[in-house]
């Protein structure tokens, strides 16, 4: 959910390597790194030291960002990823979904403020632009001392604090190539999101009018690749129809990384709860997205309160957090990892026992990505 006016660039991305994101330090980033962990979170907009029991149970949990843009869009970044990477040392976040936007060349802002394709994509335009992003977040990541990771596993050991996971919102870049998916498992991509905010080969999308009747056959021919290869599969933004299409497809258990269950607002990002209780048939994830449609504000009650009703709809096993990092823009309730254990106090006040919050934190998003990818084969090594 990125705001426009940062999409038109990607072909000037080598251009943006600039000092601020080949690893300097921001200001931010500086006095996490200046001070230890506790005062950082206490220096965070509206954080305050964690209380023992709430440090223990973010020291003993695999923390999980299942969807995260770090400072990839500058009209929408908080900070430098250097600047992200040690908000998150200090928030005790260790796993975080660097996502390339497959359709970010082509988008824009319609008359009622919504994002959609703007043109068709130039042949090879959008494979590209995101290997071009992915290549950005890879190098800006090492700089950053995180590196990324071509497992769930590889994260669990020792090693440093935070580490990435490569992903993709939108599989446009495929271009109708099937082959293209087991380039992408090579390549180190281990979660695809099928749609974004173009129609486009794999299926229909929530923000606009069905084109395809839901997932098309190189929407289902390309869910049992990512099957076979142990990429994960991601429905965010997909409509109802092509969630029921891959769910009758998929062998393994599947994410929507970043949503809530349907409010007030008729918001069409969000989801019912039918279509929540799809994902966790598979055994699948929702991730608790931190935006309340007309309110703006680090609120985090409210974003608990969202990830309570999905609680309520799916039950503790099958929710996670997907934060949309430097995605969202003025909107965002949650611009800082450094507040990360704000949310987990929030969670353990809201009644939630520890073993249900390291659940959400992190481990139900953790044994999905094990099922469907346990370890990464040694051809994919170098990726």
């Amino acid at each position: 959910m990125c705001r426009p006016g940062c999409f038109d660039w990607w072909s000037r991305l080598s251009a943006l390597a600039d000092a601020r994101h080949k690893g300097g330090l921001s200001r931010r980033g500086f006095l996490a790194t200046a001070t230890a962990p506790i005062v950082a979170t206490a220096c965070a907009r509206g954080g305050a030291p964690p209380s023992r029991p709430t440090r223990e149970l973010l020291e003993t949990t695999l923390s999980f960002d299942l969807h995260s843009h770090p400072a990839l869009f500058r009209n929408t970044s908080n900070d430098s990823l250097a600047g992200h990477r040690q908000a998150a040392e200090a928030g005790l976040v260790k796993l975080i979904s660097l996502t390339a936007t497959s359709d970010a060349p082509v988008l824009g802002r319609n008359s009622r403020g919504g994002l959609y394709a703007t043109r068709q994509p130039r042949p090879g335009e959008l494979y590209a632009s995101m290997y071009r992003q992915l290549d950005a977040l890879r190098g800006w990541s090492a700089s950053a001392g995180m590196p990324t990771v071509l497992s769930v596993t590889a994260a669990e050991g020792p090693g440093p604090p935070v580490r990435g996971l490569l992903a993709v919102e939108g599989s446009d870049f495929l271009e109708g190539r099937i082959d293209r998916v087991q380039e992408a498992f090579v390549r180190g991509i281990r979660s695809l999101q099928l749609v974004h905010y173009r129609v486009n080969e794999l299926g229909d999308i929530q923000t606009e009018a069905p084109v395809h009747g839901g997932l098309t056959p190189f929407g289902r021919a390309a869910v049992r690749e990512m099957n076979r290869l142990g990429i994960v599969v991601d429905v965010a933004h997909a409509t109802f129809a092509v969630v029921a299409g891959v769910v009758e497809t998929t062998t393994g258990p599947i994410i929507l990384s970043h949503s809530n269950i349907q409010d007030a607002s008729g918001w069409a990002r969000f989801i019912s709860p039918e279509h929540a209780r799809l994902v966790a048939k598979t055994g699948g994830v929702i991730g608790a997205m931190p935006i309340i449609p007309g309110r703006r504000g680090d609120d985090v009650g409210g974003y608990v309160h969202y990830v309570s009703r999905l609680v309520d709809a799916v039950g503790i096993d099958h929710v996670g957090l997907g934060t949309d990092m430097d995605g969202i823009g003025p909107g965002a309730i949650f611009t800082s990892y450094a507040r990360w254990p704000s949310l987990a106090a929030a969670l353990l006040d809201h009644g939630y026992r520890s073993a249900e919050v390291a659940k959400v934190l992190g481990g139900n998003a953790q044994r999905v990505f094990k099922a469907v990818h346990p370890l990464a084969p040694p051809s994919a090594a170098s990726a």
